[in-house]
């Protein structure tokens, strides 16, 4: 229990850590295998390299990162959210892991046992220090303790059945913990390998050191093209085809996608209902008000928060609710609390505010009897042999345990659903025993002897009862919304009839350009898939279904508007033609501005000509300017201040993301630094490993990637 409180007290840092690697260990004995996926090809969730993933062995994956990421989390099932994190987890380790290992293999590169026992010996990988096999004394990954509990785990199963199951879920986590470093270690091995293809020399370093710090302070005149209206430009088709050509390679999409328009009714609670649920809220206040245990209102309620009878923190409650309890009075019952941001109404009951420790070491010895009177005597002459002096290890493994110590902390119980008698009563012993206290618990199933060691992080903890439940629609409300939704889409059975008759009638048409097969639903709406799957079967102006989606609370109508395939979008397509228009927009307002600089030598004359001009300061090569008086970030105009002397006038007018420039240079100097070639050269390096940084993107579209998910999930 304590190990895995370890692991979920730092979670969040553990995933953050693993990253790039983080499914390696459920990945190693699955991608290797293709004989189910052959001979079921209609279940094939992608592809990669033209090698097939099959749903059975996708199913695992998830499977088994739900599992780690419910120990991490410390929680006993997982949120729609985190579910979905999980199918992309699974998927886009699967991905990166092939596209990975295909290099390294070509490569000749491995990770071998001596390397990953070096990793182990050292116990410096952040990884290893989020285990929780780290020395308590020295703060670093002892592998010592990793051997010694491979090693009781080994024995258990042979010996100890009960205590290896106990430990399986650890043992299972450390699987995790290994795989996923060997690899790691090959990401970084192949990351290595090509960080040393990008060298630099001290040439290139006292260049790019000049760029950085030659400073120029400049006189700009700014012409934007925003001073030319559009309508002043003629742009015609042959302009579009031509800048389309030059631009074309902007215009690849690597998969299909497809635009939709579609009509989403959410149900919401009529006034009549909202009155119904008041009325019962009103009856929930004052049932918790009187009742002196307020478990079975709570448990009639159907409450989205339950209720466990054991002071926890104020984390467990949700945060409308937490807000709430320092000003409430132990004993006090709540108004009814309508709360619109998450659409529910609430009434909470607080019934004490205690001190308590946050986390506790504890150790116990387990004894199980014939009968209850067995293992009461039992149980008994153990509390009286400790309190003679006995030694508490000793004891334990006389009855076959370890006696070994372990921390509970307040996050390990706090969320769970609902907790029995026997539980209960354990937890809060531990919570309000003092150190060094040993208590002799009885339970259904014998009695355990637990002492406490320790007691650290004293928080304010409380017991509270919380009603909290969503003001939802009757079904007389659905009803109507459906019949009348139904009726619609019968009248109107073409994608021309919706586009001209939903403002109508009521409702509002909207859009969603670029659907794609790795999205998991249709703009945002929960439970879609059906949906989805349609948008991928249907044809260019096809109507859908009515589906009934969301949390049974949305009607949904799609319209499938375009489909653009793989490959480039031509020029006939509205947003690639928006964007070449653009473009060819400031070319030919540039070609005007620059005419009317013709024969311009001098500030004051570009004045004349309705230039802007204002003072820019600390120019350099290496930085693009910002101008000010146009809004817009300026490359080309860093280099041509640098080609340009202390004292001199712009000799070309500079065409610029959001205007044409001409400048004169007032000053130019060195910033007072010293160079260094070695530093210089290491941070050249390090700019060109950030330039290359999306060669897992490259690898990706060699990989001809196929994404099927939508079809399952």
């Amino acid at each position: 229990m304590a190990a895995l409180g370890k692991i979920r007290s730092r979670g969040a840092i553990l995933i953050g850590v693993v990253g790039f690697a983080l499914l390696a260990f459920i990945a190693g004995d699955v991608f290797n295998s293709t004989e189910g996926w052959r001979a079921n090809q209609s279940q094939q969730v992608g592809e990669v390299f033209g090698e097939k993933m099959g749903i059975q062995d996708f199913q695992k994956l998830m499977d088994e990162y739900s599992e780690v990421l419910k120990i991490q989390q410390g929680q006993e099932n997982l949120t729609e959210q985190q579910l979905t994190q999980v199918k992309d987890m699974v998927w886009n380790t699967y991905v990166q892991t092939k596209l990975v290992e295909k290099e390294a293999a070509e490569l000749g590169l491995t990770v071998t046992d001596q390397e990953m026992q070096n990793v182990l010996t050292q116990g410096t990988n952040p990884m290893l220090m989020q285990t929780p096999f780290v020395n308590q004394q020295t703060g670093r990954f002892d592998v010592s303790l990793l051997k010694k509990f491979l090693a009781d785990y080994k024995a258990a199963k042979g010996t100890n059945p009960q205590l290896a199951e106990q430990q399986s879920r650890l043992y299972m986590y450390w699987n995790f913990i290994e795989k996923t470093l060997r690899q790691q270690l090959l990401a970084q091995k192949y990351q290595g390998l090509l960080a040393h293809c990008f060298l630099s020399n001290p040439i290139e370093a006292k260049m790019a050191f000049e760029e950085e710090n030659v400073e120029s302070n400049i006189q700009l005149a700014a012409f934007p093209y925003s001073s030319i209206a559009d309508n002043k430009v003629e742009v015609t088709d042959a302009d579009l085809k031509a800048k389309y050509n030059e631009l074309k390679f902007r215009f690849k999409q690597f998969v299909e996608s497809r635009d939709v328009k579609y009509i989403d009714v959410l149900v919401e609670a009529s006034a009549t209902d909202k009155a119904a649920i008041q009325k019962q809220f009103n009856t929930y206040a004052q049932e918790l008000a009187s009742a002196a245990d307020p478990a079975e209102v709570v448990r009639r309620s159907t409450s989205l928060v339950s209720y466990l009878g054991l002071p926890v923190a104020k984390s467990a409650f949700p945060m409308d609710i937490a807000n709430r309890l320092d000003s409430m009075a132990v004993g006090t019952t709540s108004s009814v609390i309508t709360n619109a941001q998450d659409n529910t109404l609430n009434v909470v009951k607080l019934l004490s505010k205690t001190q308590l420790p946050d986390s506790v070491q504890f150790r116990q010895i387990q004894v199980m009897g014939a009968t209850a009177e067995a293992s009461r005597k039992t149980a008994d002459s153990i509390v009286a042999a400790l309190a003679g002096g006995a030694d508490f290890a000793a004891l334990a493994k006389k009855y076959g345990q370890t006696g070994e110590s372990s921390w509970m902390t307040t996050q390990q119980y706090q969320y769970a659903p609902s907790m029995d008698k026997d539980t209960k009563e354990y937890i809060l012993s531990l919570n309000t025993m003092g150190v060094n206290e040993t208590k002799n618990l009885a339970i259904a199933q014998g009695n355990i002897i637990v002492q406490v060691l320790d007691r650290k992080g004293m928080i304010t903890k409380y017991n509270a009862a919380v009603i909290k439940k969503t003001i939802d629609f009757s079904k007389e409300t659905y009803r109507t919304a459906y019949n009348k939704f139904s009726s619609f889409v019968s009248a109107n059975a073409t994608a021309e009839d919706i586009v001209k008759n939903a403002a109508k009638s009521g409702y509002r048409l909207l859009e969603a350009p670029d659907v794609t097969t790795a999205q998991h639903n249709v703009a945002g709406i929960a439970s879609t898939r059906d949906a989805l799957k349609w948008i991928f079967d249907a044809k260019a102006g096809d109507v859908s279904p009515l589906y009934e989606c969301g949390n049974n609370n949305h009607l949904l109508l799609v319209v499938l508007d375009k489909v653009h395939e793989a490959g480039f979008r031509d020029l006939n397509d509205a947003q690639v033609k928006e964007m070449v228009k653009a473009e060819v927009l400031k070319d030919k307002k540039a070609a005007q501005l620059i005419e009317k600089l013709s024969g311009v030598k001098t500030l004051a004359a570009a004045k004349a000509k309705g230039a802007v001009v204002s003072p820019v300061n600390q120019v350099t090569f290496a930085s693009p300017v910002f101008v000010t008086s146009t809004g817009a970030s300026e490359p080309a105009l860093s280099g041509a201040v640098a080609a340009v002397k202390k004292g001199a006038f712009s000799n070309t007018p500079v065409k610029g993301n959001a205007g044409v420039y001409v400048f004169q240079v007032d000053s130019k100097a060195n910033r007072s630094a010293k160079f260094d070639a070695k530093a210089q050269e290491t941070k050249l390096r390090q700019r060109a490993m950030q330039f290359a940084g999306n060669f897992m993107n490259e690898l990706y579209m060699k990989a001809k990637v196929v994404d099927n998910r939508y079809l399952f999930f």
